[in-house]
């Protein structure tokens, strides 16, 4: 039996139930994924943004319940410090860090005009001046992690909790088409490439039909 509990929303939707699903995996837990029904009113709050704070993930470990990404991310940390969440080298780890926070906290402009729909393919979709900013932000941290250590991740040859933190974006990327320079396009590609992505979206493929009437809300 799983010794522990992911309680997530949407695979199609939830980005905040990807990034915390992506760092239990890496950190090599043995868990059950729980999914809520598509009308729990905490999901429909977390996917529309009608709430500033949110019960998902959450992740029960004996008797540890931990919720928020961010804080199930540094309890697996301590809990599982050879899972390379963070670059051994203190200039790397801080700065992955801080972009993961930066991705923790800000973002909103792309997140609302953006929202997280793995199934979903738009062409000519219209990107308002609000989300520009963010996209061009996104670009920077990208390009500058893939100049200072060389990829194909953003802290090099293995996946760190900033790309766990980055991997919705990417989703976002390729849902809308946004134009992208060859280097950050790479690291989109990498990110859609990663197993876990991979069997990530595949589970969002086959998520029930009753949560599709998100879209319309969208």
């Amino acid at each position: 039996m799983p010794v522990a509990t992911l309680t997530i929303s949407s695979r199609n939707y939830s980005s905040w139930s990807l990034r915390g699903w992506l760092v239990c995996r890496m950190a090599g837990l043995d868990f059950e994924t729980e999914v809520l029904p598509g009308d729990d009113a905490s999901t429909r709050a977390e996917l529309l943004h009608l709430s500033p704070s949110f019960l998902v993930p959450r992740l029960v470990h004996g008797e540890i319940e931990v919720w928020d990404t961010l804080a199930l991310s540094q309890y697996l940390n301590e809990t599982y410090p050879d899972a390379g969440f963070l670059p051994k080298d203190p200039v790397a780890r801080a700065r992955c860090r801080s972009i993961s926070g930066e991705m923790h906290g800000g973002f909103i402009n792309l997140r609302s005009a953006l929202p997280m729909n793995l199934r979903a393919r738009h062409t000519d979709f219209k990107i308002f001046n609000g989300a520009r900013g963010d996209i061009e932000r996104v670009i920077t941290i990208v390009e500058d992690c893939l100049s200072r250590y060389d990829g194909p991740f953003l802290f090099g040859t293995r996946p760190s909790l900033a790309d766990a933190m980055f991997a919705p974006v990417c989703t976002r990327f390729q849902t809308y088409g946004v134009p992208l320079p060859g280097k950050v396009a790479a690291y989109r590609d990498t990110i859609l490439a990663w197993p876990l992505m991979v069997e990530w979206t595949e589970a969002a493929a086959a998520e029930p039909d009753e949560i599709e009437e998100l879209d319309m809300e969208f």
